[in-house]
């Protein structure tokens, strides 16, 4: 018998330690995070250091995450995500494609990088699953969707698509046929928005093998491929969309293409504004998982901001959540769950969560829809605040559980509305039970219970009790909006009035009565969207207390929203309008209300021509509730009424006699507001139940806004010529003596902005501090407002504005020494926007009669054509509205509005407008300091300086009308496309 010796092969040393330093004692996935964030050079240099950041810095995710971060516009896969990477820096082939082989290292583990690894490489061909849990229907039938499954449960249709020629024709192989050249949108979680030319997308499919893979997510395929709208219906049982008044440039997103390979999909989400959803699958198979609203899924965080109630969620992949969150949960905490097949269409109602995972490619056409069922979600989405944004996707995870434990919701409420002890942070995160190492941890198991329990117990998805938690102290016109909304705060408005104007069959739905919130005195008010949304109950109640005082009729049916996009409540009574002014709080709206009433007393006083082209003041005045009773006092803009006079804002400097919160108390208020650290700061300061309004008399016609597309190319024109007129008339007023002002408190650290060796006239003193301030914070501001501003131009941003902005003012010394301005201190309205002009028709060519114009006016102001005719009316501009935003500064900075918005960046009709403004907007003189060849002797500059430093998201406009200008290297390149006609102004000379 041979002995044999047993062999041990030699341990291998942990190469970690050694190879890492100091970063040992960081995890893996901390140290590939932080990579992430590096960029592919850096990485590139970094994988020499040692063996073990060579493993690191070659891992396929990473240089996925660096790719897409850095990827602009349209990306091409090179095969792998290293060498597509590396070929962005635009490097020489060897150092893309290096010669020889891989390096490989033994003594190295990780299960961060193994897990990854797998889920890059696993198959699904075993994860289909039905746990029966939702009904698979044919021929169903539009009553039986409505009472079985609409707002209630999902459901998955058959032989709704019989008859669509995507059937045959939305294959892999068609499509590239067909579209091989067309570009598609790419979800992927970046930054950086992504298209790929659908032929490259294929290829990529083919060999990736990434765990969250390129996902064709695109809501504009049918601007990109008409032909594709074609193939396809809506389905008999989702016809019905709200959305569908809106022009398509104002609905939100509403539509997608999907396609994706195996292991893509959508991870945990709620659909955008509460709204429904179907989802039509053409080919291969997915798989859904689905909780009913309120039920937050396992490993997901939901983020709610305090501020402005934006909704983040965070959430692990569909494959990882598949992977290493589903096999924890006990079977009462699964999701409902089901594969959908070729043919098969889901209906996912309002609110419910859900999860989808692509277990081979597929294509599918899915569309987001609000109808009678969700329409009131939508509109509770909406409404300013964060309590119910959180209630609705978290149900009562948002709150403190503590409160609910004895289940009394109506504990914790009291007559001032909710109380949540919990909810007082800035973000309010509601997470979920996280299976850890140890799946049988019995205190996470327990937690999960009794968090189901709570949901399962008290929770409701029902519009009176989502309800409750609506923060009755925010105000729709008054608070933040969030970035998350499915569309902007004057769409939104837009959207409730086109509707109460054109289906006055929902008016009952917009409008119900419910016992739940009562509005000031009434012991019942309306709940409906709009009052969701818009207060719309408060705010008629104060316009007919209003108009009663002023000898008005009471408001019509057709008159009970706000009509205005504008940022106050305006109503349309009869021959007159009604504004109440909200915007910023209190004390912002009596400076306006006060500036406005002074101007149009400097109008009458110096008989300005102006004066035609500004509807007539019938009255003015504030409102304020008073021990449950409304009182009115009427005000003329001068002294200080005593209802003000109790508030804790006015100042010991305000004035008694003459216009005490006239243009430039409010010049100074704006300056202390430029200074505020957040916007609600100042809003909110002071007295409640206060309101300022004004009545104008009612202009016949229409606003340009609803004009635009269809005037004819000379009445634009003859538009930009009256605008040059009406500047030239507003520009020359006398503005009020600043002598009150010098004694205002200015010691606040911004004296720095105006030179102790310059002196400057008292009127540019302010409008320079205020400048000085807005730029201390700009960047900040900026990044806030972030996409569609580039990044790489805010960063450049400090650069490019003046430590200095008494240089804009072309200041130079006169003969006898003395400082002066070559620049004119005027009024300005700073609001001519689309919404605030007023045309009338004038000429309609095949109508004959002395009263054919009046017979195309509707009641409303608006005209229908002539008997039915559709001849083209011609139409003339005739007023100015809404002065409430008047200030006293450049005038260039009424050019910024006017050519954004209503010209839309068109340089013709600037220059139009400026041929009849006629107007020196810098005055030359043989002493000018300034030098023609620096960036203080362009006209653009100023111009380009006004709207970085702009309160509203100007810059937003810019690079939406401009979207080349998103590649922009340079301030200088943006000024002179969008500014670029300032400098041929003759007037400059």
């Amino acid at each position: 018998m041979v002995e044999v010796s047993e062999i041990h092969a030699p341990e291998l040393k942990d190469r970690r330690a050694d190879a890492l330093g100091d970063l040992r004692h960081l995890p893996d996935e901390i140290i590939l995070a932080t990579l992430a964030n590096l960029g592919a050079r850096d990485v590139s240099r970094l994988a020499c250091v040692s063996s073990v950041m060579y493993i690191l810095c070659n891992e396929e995710p990473l240089w996925m995450s660096l790719c897409l971060n850095n990827a602009k516009g349209h990306l091409e896969y090179k095969g792998s995500w290293k060498k597509t990477a590396l070929h962005q820096e635009h490097l020489p082939n060897g150092y893309v494609e290096p010669h020889g082989k891989r390096l490989h290292f033994d003594g190295f583990n990780s299960l961060f990088l193994y897990r990854r690894l797998y889920r890059c490489h696993t198959t699904l061909d075993g994860f289909t699953v039905d746990n029966g849990k939702v009904d698979r229907r044919k021929d169903l039938s539009l009553e039986e969707f409505f009472h079985e499954y609409d707002g209630k449960k999902p459901v998955l249709l058959t032989g709704l698509t019989d008859t669509w020629p995507a059937r045959s024709t939305w294959t892999t192989e068609q499509l590239l046929l067909n579209y091989g050249d067309t570009t598609f949108k790419i979800s992927q979680r970046s930054s950086q928005k992504i298209k790929m030319k659908f032929k490259d997308y294929v290829s990529y499919m083919k060999v990736q093998h990434d765990e969250d893979p390129l996902y064709i997510f695109d809501d504009k395929f049918g601007e990109a491929a008409p032909g594709l709208l074609k193939d396809y219906s809506v389905p008999h049982l989702f016809q019905e969309d709200f959305f569908d008044v809106l022009d398509r440039d104002q609905r939100p997103p509403f539509r997608w293409l999907i396609i994706g390979p195996e292991r893509s999909g959508a991870s945990w989400h709620v659909d955008p504004a509460l709204t429904s959803a179907w989802n039509t699958l053409l080919c291969g198979r997915k798989r859904w998982a689905l909780y009913p609203p309120g039920r937050v899924p396992a490993g997901v965080v939901v983020h709610v901001n305090e501020e402005d109630g934006d909704v983040n969620i965070q959430t692990p992949s569909s494959l990882q959540w598949w992977l290493d969150f589903y096999p924890h949960l006990d079977e009462e905490d699964k999701p409902i769950e089901c594969t959908q097949l070729p043919g098969e269409t889901i209906f996912v109602p309002s609110g419910w969560w859900h999860c989808i995972l692509n277990l081979e490619t597929t294509i599918a056409v899915t569309q987001n829809f609000v109808n009678s069922k969700n329409f009131e979600f939508v509109c509770l989405d909406m409404a300013p605040g964060y309590h119910h944004k959180g209630v609705c996707r978290a149900g009562l995870l948002a709150l403190d559980k503590d409160n609910f434990k004895n289940g009394k919701i109506d504990a914790v409420c009291d007559k001032d509305g909710l109380n949540y002890p919990d909810l007082t942070r800035k973000e309010k995160r509601i997470r979920t039970y996280r299976p850890g190492k140890d799946p049988d941890n019995q205190n996470a198991r327990n937690d999960a219970c009794e968090n189901y329990d709570l949901w399962n117990q008290e929770f409701c998805y029902d519009i009176d009790f989502l309800s409750m938690f609506l923060d009755r102290k925010k105000d729709h016109y008054n608070s933040l909006w969030s970035s998350t909304n499915c569309i902007g705060q004057r769409e939104m408005r837009e959207w409730l009035c086109k509707l109460w104007v054109g289906k006055p069959e929902m008016r009952e739905l917009i409008w119900k009565v419910t016992q739940r919130r009562p509005y000031l005195r009434a012991k019942s008010s309306s709940l409906g969207g709009a009052c969701h949304a818009l207060n719309a109950g408060k705010w008629l109640e104060c316009i007919s207390e209003i108009g009663a005082f002023h000898g008005l009729p009471s408001p019509t049916d057709d008159e009970r929203l706000p009509v205005d996009t504008g940022s106050n409540p305006v109503y349309l009574i009869s021959d007159s309008v009604v504004k109440l002014y909200v915007e910023g709080g209190l004390e912002a709206s009596v400076h306006s209300l006060g500036a406005e009433l002074e101007f149009y007393s400097l109008l009458c006083k110096v008989n300005s021509p102006l004066k035609d082209r500004i509807p007539d003041v019938l009255g003015s005045g504030f409102l304020y509730l008073d021990n449950g009773s409304y009182t009115i006092v009427p005000w003329d803009g001068k002294g200080v009424p005593d209802v003000i006079a109790k508030c804790n804002w006015i100042s010991a400097n305000c004035v008694e006699n003459g216009f005490s919160f006239g243009v430039w108390s409010k010049k100074y208020f704006e300056y202390k507001k430029a200074g505020a650290l957040t916007y609600e700061s100042i809003s909110l300061a002071g007295c409640t139940g206060i309101w300022p309004y004004i009545i104008t008399k009612r202009c016949k016609g229409k606003i340009f806004a609803q004009l635009r597309d269809t005037l004819l190319s000379e009445d634009v024109l003859n538009l930009a010529s009256f605008l040059g007129q009406q500047l030239h008339n507003l520009h020359i007023l006398p503005h009020p003596s600043v002598n009150n002002l010098i004694h205002l408190p200015f010691d606040d650290g911004f004296m720095d902005a105006i030179s102790d060796k310059i002196s400057i006239p008292a009127e540019w003193k302010i409008f320079i501090r205020t400048l000085a301030r807005k730029r201390e914070d700009v960047l900040n501001r900026l990044t806030k407002w972030g996409d569609p501003i580039p990044s790489s131009l805010m960063e450049k941003v400090d650069e490019y504005l003046p430590n200095d902005f008494t240089k804009l003012l072309n200041i130079f010394q006169d003969e006898n020494g003395q400082d002066k301005v070559n620049k004119h201190c005027c009024w300005i309205h700073s609001d001519i926007m689309d919404d605030n002009i007023h045309l009338e028709p004038c000429r309609i060519s095949t109508c004959s009669t002395p009263h054919a114009i009046d017979s195309c006016l509707t009641d409303n102001g608006s005209t229908d054509g002539c008997n039915g005719r559709t001849e083209k009316v011609s139409w003339r501009p005739c007023h100015i509205l809404d002065f409430s935003d008047l200030s006293i500064g450049d005038p260039i900075w009424d050019l910024v509005p006017i050519h954004l918005d209503v010209f839309r960046g068109d340089s013709s009709l600037l220059k139009r407008c400026l041929e009849s403004y006629k107007l020196p907007l810098v005055r030359r003189t043989s002493q000018t300091g300034l030098e023609l060849d620096s960036k203080f002797g362009r006209l653009s500059y100023h111009a380009m300086c006004y709207c970085i430093l702009h309160e509203d998201n100007v810059l937003g406009a810019i690079f939406s009308l401009w979207e080349e200008l998103k590649e922009a290297k340079s301030w200088e390149e943006v000024e002179e496309t969008v500014w670029g006609e300032l400098n041929n102004y003759d007037g400059f000379c």
